[in-house]
């Protein structure tokens, strides 16, 4: 009897646990349904991938998309349809909007926004400050909660907890690992009259390696202390890593591509405002080193922080230029071409961005191509090349500081649960994105 599913890719370098090898893949509904030959089946549609490689879908657990309260920057709408165009499959979402996403009525306020308007599926954290660590546990349990975070500075609104007793008392409130944006608000506020006017390369005297490392060592004590589970995001410091290699039983550690591509002072020279994130992208030496601790195995999830802003706003004279920069689109064929280069494997990208975050936050059902899980796909051109452009890149704000960039590597379909969402560099799909599921906020099955 022949074999029908609704989708076949056909004739692809599937990217599996067990290796790269060419094969077949076949989809029924969301899930995958048989990997192997499948010559002799039937499908609703195949899809021809010979000289592609399928990758398990690419995920980024931390962007930023401003809405509600910025929508001026960017919006949940736009910001997927950019990841989507770049290849990505889901998002995760942090709490630093206007309103901040600190109680469970606006983490599902985020997610009643997203129904119908996300291309891809998504998660929110749950922001942590001194005044709502009882709401905390709640929050953590919801649908489509990917977790708490935890700014130990350089934050809006209410959501600082710069302070040792604040941090201890949202990890003893919560039990999923808690993600931190780790800089010490109090070396911060002592060095902010350091910087220059108008002078972009003061960004790393202001926010030092000093605030980075002692506020990641803070951490870790506080970690050990509670016995509790952490995940550091966006390490820039060598400094760091040499801490965080004795923390693996307790810290896992993210690593941004802007990390890995830029350096100081070049970026700033020739990128002024628009180079500007916290932490700070620092000297080469950093950058090396945050190379050898991903290939020595302590990174263990590469993400964007994508943080748009307007043009407008990135121009005005340093101080006063906000930080944060766009990647949810430019993630995929940046780290193609470092995987060309040599920088890192193939497999090594598929796990910082798969199966590393399905092992970190405890994903449900993605993660990994493998028979049972969704059938999330970012099919890639390895051979293909193309220049990143303003003009490619569709996040609202209307720039990226790849532009130029020439990419080896390409992304030419994102599939999301078994649905083609980008194709050729068209959304052939809107707004069917859907909730994340994660082990540990599973409800029962009727």
């Amino acid at each position: 009897m022949t074999q029908v599913f609704d989708l076949i890719l056909r004739g692809g370098t599937v990217v599996t646990p067990g290796g790269a090898y060419e094969t077949d893949i076949g989809v029924t509904g969301e899930r995958i349904a048989h990997i192997g030959d499948l010559s002799k089946a039937a499908a609703g549609e195949i899809y021809g991938a010979g000289g592609l490689h399928i990758l398990p879908g690419v995920i980024d657990s931390q962007v930023h998309f401003r809405e509600p309260g910025l929508e001026h920057k960017a919006d949940l709408e736009t910001e997927a349809r950019s990841a989507a165009l770049g290849g990505v499959v889901a998002v995760f979402e942090m709490p630093n909007t206007n309103p901040s996403t600190v109680t469970s009525d606006l983490l599902q306020d985020k997610l009643n926004r997203a129904k119908g308007r996300m291309d891809i599926d998504h998660a929110f954290y749950a922001g942590a400050t001194h005044d709502n660590v009882a709401l905390l546990p709640e929050m953590e349990r919801m649908l489509g909660c990917c977790g708490v975070k935890v700014f130990m500075g350089a934050s809006t609104g209410d959501l600082l907890v710069k302070d040792d007793a604040g941090v201890e008392a949202v990890l003893r409130a919560i039990k999923r690992r808690a993600a931190f944006h780790s800089e010490d608000e109090y070396r911060l506020e002592e060095r902010r009259p350091l910087a220059v006017t108008g002078d972009w390369n003061s960004h790393i005297v202001v926010r030092d390696v000093e605030a980075a490392v002692s506020s990641t060592r803070r951490l870790l004590r506080l970690a050990r202390k509670t016995g509790k589970r952490i995940h550091v995001l966006h390490i820039s410091t060598a400094e760091e890593m040499e801490l965080l290699v004795n923390a693996k039983h307790l810290a896992s550690v993210e690593v941004l591509p802007n990390h890995l591509t830029l350096a100081a002072p070049d970026c700033y020279n020739r990128l002024k405002g628009f180079a500007q994130q916290n932490p700070p992208v620092r000297e080469a030496r950093h950058r090396e080193a945050l190379w050898r601790a991903l290939n020595a195995g302590i990174v263990d999830v590469l993400a964007t922080d994508h943080a748009p802003h307007t043009i407008e706003e990135k121009m005005r004279p340093y101080p006063a230029s906000p930080s944060g920069m766009p990647g949810v689109q430019t993630f995929v064929p940046v780290m193609l071409t470092h995987v060309k280069d040599g920088k890192l494997s193939l497999q090594r990208f598929v796990e910082l961005t798969s199966a590393g975050p399905q092992r970190v936050f405890g994903l449900a059902d993605k993660g990994r191509i493998a028979e049972g899980y969704h059938a999330d796909f970012t099919i890639v051109d390895l051979k293909r090349k193309e220049t990143i452009t303003k003009e490619w890149s569709k996040s609202k704000c209307g720039w990226t500081q790849f532009d130029g960039f020439e990419a080896t590597g390409w992304p030419v379909a994102t599939v999301v649960r078994g649905g083609f969402v980008m194709r050729d560099g068209e959304i052939v799909k809107k707004g069917g994105g859907q909730p994340v599921r994660f082990n540990e906020t599973l409800e029962p099955e009727a």
